[in-house]
């Protein structure tokens, strides 16, 4: 009773939307320990980058539910996200916003296939004070934000592989970081029975 009275923490009501942020130093120096504990354990860079996207994958499905109970109790309308366009939008923009204070660049649709969606970033802050030695070239960090990508689809039950590519610079020498989300079959025959 005493601690009704006194408003501990776990007796007050969680937020609508959160009161502070986690300093860019923290996330910085709590990253950087992710990605060194990967690196001890790792025997190539693809191992390295699948371990960093496993560590994502946990993080993925609780934000998507925090998120989602967030949407129901503040102004949307709490309904389940059941199409793959719906999901992904709300993943580049709602979400997107939640974890690194702005929307995703970009979302687009291959053109090679039909069950491949894109994710763009330019600089996503993962890479963005992470300097690669010569001898893991092609490593990209990004991997641990295409885990968490992973999570949400896999909480939300749309099954899918993600992985983080870099692309070529750009005329402006900006090096984006694409996310590519290809479905399973099973998410494609679901999309296309319901229209």
């Amino acid at each position: 009773m005493a601690a009704l009275a006194s408003g501990a923490p776990r007796d007050r009501p969680l937020p609508m939307r959160p009161r502070c942020e986690v300093s860019l130093s923290a996330f910085s120096f709590l990253f950087s320990e992710i990605v060194q504990y990967s690196q001890e354990r790792s025997l190539s860079i693809d191992d390295m980058q699948d371990r960093l996207q496993s560590a994502g994958r946990g993080v993925g499905a609780r934000v998507f539910e925090l998120q989602c109970w967030r949407e129901k109790q503040g102004k949307g309308d709490g309904k389940r996200l059941n199409r793959l366009i719906e999901l992904l939008t709300f993943i580049s923009t709602n979400l997107w916003k939640s974890l690194f204070g702005k929307p995703a660049d970009s979302l687009e649709r291959s053109t090679q296939a039909s069950s491949e969606y894109m994710i763009l970033e330019a600089e996503p802050i993962t890479n963005h004070y992470v300097s690669t030695p010569p001898d893991m070239g092609n490593l990209n960090c990004a991997s641990y934000i295409a885990g968490i990508i992973a999570g949400v689809l896999e909480t939300a039950n749309f099954p899918a592989t993600v992985t983080a590519v870099t692309s070529k610079p750009d005329d402006e020498g900006v090096e984006r970081t694409v996310f590519l989300i290809n479905f399973s079959e099973q998410v494609m025959e679901r999309e296309e029975r319901l229209g």
